[in-house]
């Protein structure tokens, strides 16, 4: 398996193909449903987010708590499709990589190839498992979303596979 670090560069993006397995290192944030909206409200009122997005991946996750002596509890992903109406003015803000599970909408795929970003998919059900790549978690930002606040992860050796590539190119086609 190709070992890439995050921040992703530009040319390593335009490198990727959907279908390739790759092991991700690095810096990503969590945010789901909510702290999309917030994020998108943001950029629309010409607002500053929490987070500079420029440059960053998204790992559509709320970790559960963390259990005794564990950096991080179950962290699998979620459902991607639930981002999708707020996914393209983040793309635009600067995001180049999320990491998900299931199919993307057409307006997702235009964006992605637009801004020459990536879709990642992480392995379902797989959240206490993933957990272990985790080496650090940090709270960012909205707190009071619990599991759903923003967190930024230190993982190493994360296991995803290029759901769509910069090209468009799409594993569920």
């Amino acid at each position: 398996m190709k070992r890439l670090n995050l921040p992703l560069k530009d040319r390593e993006i335009s490198s990727l193909k959907a279908g390739q397995n790759l092991l991700l290192s690095g810096k990503i944030y969590t945010a789901r449903d909510a702290v999309h909206k917030i994020l998108a409200d943001l950029l629309k009122n010409k607002r500053k987010p929490p987070v500079p997005l420029k440059g960053i991946t998204i790992y559509y996750a709320g970790p559960t708590p963390s259990p005794p002596h564990k950096i991080i509890g179950s962290c699998g992903p979620t459902t991607s499709a639930r981002m999708d109406i707020f996914t393209p003015i983040l793309l635009k803000a600067g995001v180049k990589a999320m990491i998900g599970k299931g199919r993307r909408g057409k307006s997702v795929k235009q964006a992605i190839k637009r801004y020459k970003a990536v879709y990642f998919l992480a392995p379902a059900g797989c959240g206490a498992l993933l957990s272990r790549r985790v080496t650090k978690k940090k709270l960012i930002a909205y707190k009071k979303l619990g599991a759903e606040a923003i967190y930024e992860l230190e993982i190493e050796n994360f296991p995803v596979i290029v759901g769509i590539d910069a090209n468009g190119r799409d594993i569920f086609k």
